[in-house]
């Protein structure tokens, strides 16, 4: 018998997700729901199709509806939040009062802490909860976690990560891979990371640096945004001195956006001009957007790499990790949505098989790693470990 999955949000993560759940998920049924039913439907339409079997069904439902939420939930073994992070708190009330475990996407760790502070109330009931289980916060975190702990000691985390256009365009060489409200939320606001040994609070848009990757991307920038390591400085504050983790882009991006910061154009609180009541944060969205989404060029790459440095066996030692995936003209999802929506599936699955206990954890500590990358390379991820010894 298999399992009965739910996800809410049927975009592009979403759809994602749910076809990884229909081909290696075991799924007997997977209801994809979304306030749209069109959007709903189509999805369904495109996991079935590409399975090859009737395993997808959808339905309309408002996750601003707590009530609607929580009987909507009843009955499925997992299920996956891929809408907008702030309504991943509301999610979880609802998730572990229906008894169903959860998986999201993450995107804000404040509210990722608050969730993880249900953990007694998830225990009771006998579900899992587990936050950010997608490309970062999620694959990396467990990368890093499994980094650290090939080390004796670790002493320095760097992690560098980013989606970026095959064929960059435009002024700002960027693709929309994600929702425009995730992407500028990394943009804003500040980041926790660790510094001796202790988390401290560093600014988005800065400590930029040059880094290359192997071609196609070539040279390119890293600076600091917001929710990349999500919970990993709360998980090894005193036991790691120093862990970040920065954004990769084309050169120049970086400057712009710092910019745009500094107009007031992150803001999301209301100014009047002429008479209206504008939110600057919403006017980005819609003068950006027409920029960075090309439809009409699906092709992207995802890049990540992983430094964990210290000592083992009494020798300095290092180990990296490093991937790099592409779009898949097969099945027609993108780099990013492989590289997000497969991950958040695995973890689901890993949880639909008790391979996850119940309770509410980050992904670092709940993940089993061993079964996590069997997992990647299943879905052909492919990620690359290198060892530095002096």
């Amino acid at each position: 018998m298999g399992y009965c999955y739910l996800v809410l949000g049927a975009g592009m993560q979403g759809t994602a997700a749910a076809f990884d759940l229909a081909v290696r998920g075991e799924a007997d049924e997977i209801t994809l729901a979304d306030r749209d039913i069109g959007i709903a439907q189509a999805s369904a339409a495109r996991v079935n199709r590409l399975a090859g079997r009737q395993v997808a069904r959808a339905a309309t439902l408002d996750v601003a509806d707590e009530q609607a939420l929580m009987q909507a939930m009843a009955g499925y073994t997992v299920a996956l939040s891929a809408v907008p992070y702030h309504f991943n708190l509301g999610i979880t009330r609802a998730a572990i009062a229906a008894g169903t475990s959860l998986c999201d996407l993450g995107g804000n760790t404040d509210i990722v802490l608050q969730q993880l502070a249900m953990d007694e109330e998830a225990r009771r009931a006998g579900v899992t909860i587990l936050p950010d289980c997608g490309f970062m916060p999620g694959m990396g975190n467990v990368l890093i976690a499994h980094g650290i702990r090939l080390l004796d000691r670790c002493e320095r985390v760097d992690s560098w990560d980013g989606g970026l256009p095959v064929h960059p365009r435009g002024p700002f060489r960027y693709k929309l891979v994600f929702s425009i409200e995730g992407l500028i939320n990394e943009y804003a606001g500040d980041c926790v990371v660790l510094r001796g040994g202790r988390r401290t609070r560093v600014p988005c848009l800065t400590e930029l640096e040059e880094i290359e990757f192997p071609p196609p991307v070539g040279k390119a920038e890293a600076f600091i945004t917001g929710g990349g390591i999500s919970t990993l400085p709360w998980t090894f504050e005193g036991r790691v001195q120093h862990m970040q983790n920065k954004t990769v882009r084309y050169p120049g991006h970086c400057q712009m956006f710092a910019a745009y910061r500094e107009l007031g154009l992150f803001s999301e609180e209301p100014i009047e001009f002429q008479g209206q009541h504008i939110v600057p944060r919403q006017l980005l969205f819609a003068m950006l957007r027409p920029l960075i989404d090309f439809p009409d060029d699906p092709e992207d790459l995802v890049v990540m790499r992983v430094r964990c440095s210290g000592e083992r066996a009494g020798r300095r030692a290092a180990v990296t990790f490093e991937l790099m995936e592409f779009y898949d003209p097969v099945t027609g999802f993108t780099a990013m949505e492989r590289a997000t929506g497969f991950p958040a599936a695995l973890a689901m699955t890993l949880i639909a098989r008790g391979k996850i206990a119940p309770g509410a954890r980050p992904a670092e500590v709940a993940v089993p790693t061993e079964d996590f990358l069997a997992g990647l390379a299943e879905r052909g991820i492919r990620v690359q470990e290198r060892w530095e010894m002096d």
